[in-house]
């Protein structure tokens, strides 16, 4: 196996991005929390998300080995670099990696397992969308916008069992943004997706019917988005401006959902706002902790 493409599997840009989520939870939650400990959950954390979100990485490229044998060849199992046993030991190796820190983790700073289960569940839910929930549409949409959300909840819960309120207000809107972009990225990829079985809401619904969905998931994000701001987070001032141009770009967004035309242009132009939208508000997210 080669090591570039060991790396490459893994998608290492993506789960590192990933791991601004746990970040974001612990930094969030650093009242009263010792120096070392913080340390220790920031980094003995990023390497749990890391690891973990890199074995749903590579269990999904080895589910979707007929399909990128023909649409994308160049990755690393069709291309021969990896066997598929040896992805598979790969993806095992990730899993089991990630649990044992996450296990060493709460063993050093006396957490219970409450983060051993998140770190299990974040997992299993990587394995079950690229079993099952990549082809059953809108269930795998939430397994998406959960798995990537998650990481908001196993940050805090590193740092205290007892999670603020404003940290399932950051997860909620995090969710519902990222499931708002899935359902329109579904009217983009419609002819693809019917010819795959993949049974999207633009499928199963009318257009217009699934994209008046994704408009109620952007209204729960906006709420969701402006709630953290009555409550105690570490710095409403910062949060409230960062959080102000998250907010206006997701309005925006919403807005073009309403007068849309259904044209394919527009799908990428909504789904392109909502990638910003919710890259904004992990900005504003990190800026309330300051």
């Amino acid at each position: 196996m080669k090591i570039k493409a060991a790396l490459e599997i893994n998608r290492p840009i993506n789960d590192l991005i990933g791991c601004l989520t746990v970040i974001i939870g612990l930094m969030n939650t650093k009242k009263g929390v010792p120096f070392i400990d913080l340390i220790t959950n920031l980094i003995l954390g990023s390497i749990t998300y890391f690891l973990i979100a890199g074995s749903g990485m590579i269990i999904n490229d080895i589910y979707d080995l007929d399909i990128d044998l023909i649409n994308r060849p160049n990755r690393p199992i069709p291309r021969g670099d990896i066997t598929l046993t040896q992805a598979k030991i790969l993806f095992v190796s990730t899993f089991l990696g990630g649990i044992i820190i996450a296990i060493i983790n709460s063993i050093l700073i006396n957490l219970g397992i409450l983060n051993v289960i998140i770190a299990v569940l974040f997992g299993c839910i990587g394995w079950l969308y690229a079993a099952w929930g990549k082809k059953s549409g809108f269930p795998g949409n939430i397994i998406v916008s959960l798995s990537f959300s998650i990481g908001l909840i196993y940050g805090a819960v590193l740092n205290s069992s007892s999670i603020p309120i404003y940290i399932f207000y950051f997860f909620l809107t995090s969710f519902f943004l990222l499931l708002a972009r899935e359902v329109v990225k579904g009217y983009e990829d419609i002819e693809g997706d019917k010819k795959e079985g993949v049974k999207t809401l633009a499928i199963l619904t009318n257009t217009k019917s699934a994209l008046y969905i994704s408009i109620i998931f952007d209204i729960l994000a906006i709420i969701f988005f402006i709630l953290p701001i009555f409550t105690n987070i570490i710095n409403h001032f910062l949060f409230s401006i960062t959080m102000s141009f998250g907010l206006v770009i997701v309005i925006i967004a919403t807005f073009f959902s309403l007068i849309s035309k259904l044209e394919n242009h527009e799908f990428r132009r909504i789904s392109l706002l909502l990638k910003i939208g919710a890259f904004l508000g992990l900005v504003a997210f990190i800026f309330a902790s300051i």
